[in-house]
């Protein structure tokens, strides 16, 4: 069985240290899934395809079927749910509700708690082999909240210099590691490992109103509560939500993910795209490749409530 957890480790200060160990690949393939892209393409709608996608993306890195990878994706609208999420006793009518209003709803398999998805929402993920030697996820997610402070700072360099790393009390899965400015969380960061490989995941708020989807997994864990007493789940307060344009940040999903690419390359790594990677190597990924869509099926059954 694979190992899930959801490791954030800041290093007590909250700052983002150069962290020379943290140093990326020299050579990376980029799949990219931005909602409404052309890339997005068949399976976009359902919401557990991009786990699955990286779940079978980090299976062929972990067989040295594919190099190391860059995934930056969004999905259009909907919230996905951790385990322990969908075991509240009014989950099952919770997620009825946001179906009702156009919001899908999924159980992930990466831990954590619930996360709104939407088109001003950025996934980013690095996923990487494991090699000989113990693995230092806390340097990785050092890695990746540095990487997204740089890539703010491509097109914002004054936000980007305000960003903490630490856990905000009353947001939306917490963890040690949330991304914030000004006390308002923007991102949070979590990590799956495989045999032979693992990916690093942030969520990225970039525009839109990070208060209304604090108010949104807050009314979810309301209905899903019904009201029992001693359960354990994130008690929200949106106002600890923000999205990086509220924030001083860039307010585009489109210019966030630029900043992504141009944060890489200059830390010296080549961005090789899917399209050219196929090309030269023959190695193909897509969101309707059929052991992406029999991927998600698998989690759908493994982790439905």
């Amino acid at each position: 069985m694979d190992d899930i957890s959801k490791i954030n480790q800041s290093n007590g200060s909250g700052e983002l240290p150069s962290d020379p160990a943290g140093t990326l690949p020299g050579r990376m393939a980029l799949f990219e899934h931005l909602s409404g892209s052309e890339e997005e393409g068949e399976g976009g709608g359902d919401m557990l395809i991009p786990f699955a996608f990286e779940e079978t993306l980090c299976r062929d890195v972990g067989a040295g079927l594919a190099p190391p990878s860059v995934h930056l994706w969004s999905h259009p609208g909907g919230v996905a749910l951790g385990l322990r999420d969908s075991r509240l006793p009014g989950a099952g009518q919770a997620m009825q509700s946001l179906e009702a209003r156009g919001i899908r709803t999924a159980v992930r398999h990466s831990g954590g708690a619930a996360v709104p998805l939407d088109a001003g929402i950025v996934n980013v993920s690095l996923i990487l082999p494991k090699n000989r030697g113990t693995l230092d996820f806390h340097r990785d997610f050092r890695l990746l909240a540095a990487l997204i402070a740089e890539a703010a700072g491509v097109s914002h360099p004054s936000a980007a210099a305000q960003v903490v790393a630490a856990e905000v009390a009353g947001s939306y899965c917490p963890g040690d590691y949330d991304l914030s400015i000004g006390g308002r969380k923007f991102c949070g960061i979590a990590q799956r490992r495989q045999s032979h490989a693992y990916f690093v995941h942030a969520f990225v708020v970039v525009s839109g109103s990070g208060r209304e989807r604090g108010e949104l997994v807050r009314r979810f864990y309301e209905e899903a509560a019904q009201g029992a007493e001693g359960l354990d789940y994130p008690r929200v307060r949106p106002e600890t939500i923000g999205g990086l344009g509220e924030l001083g940040g860039p307010d585009s999903a489109a210019v966030f993910a630029s900043g992504i690419r141009q944060a890489v390359a200059a830390r010296g790594t080549e961005l090789v795209r899917a399209s050219e990677l196929e090309a030269e190597t023959g190695y193909r990924l897509g969101y309707g490749d059929p052991g992406v869509v029999e991927a998600a099926k698998m989690l759908r059954e493994r982790y439905a409530r």
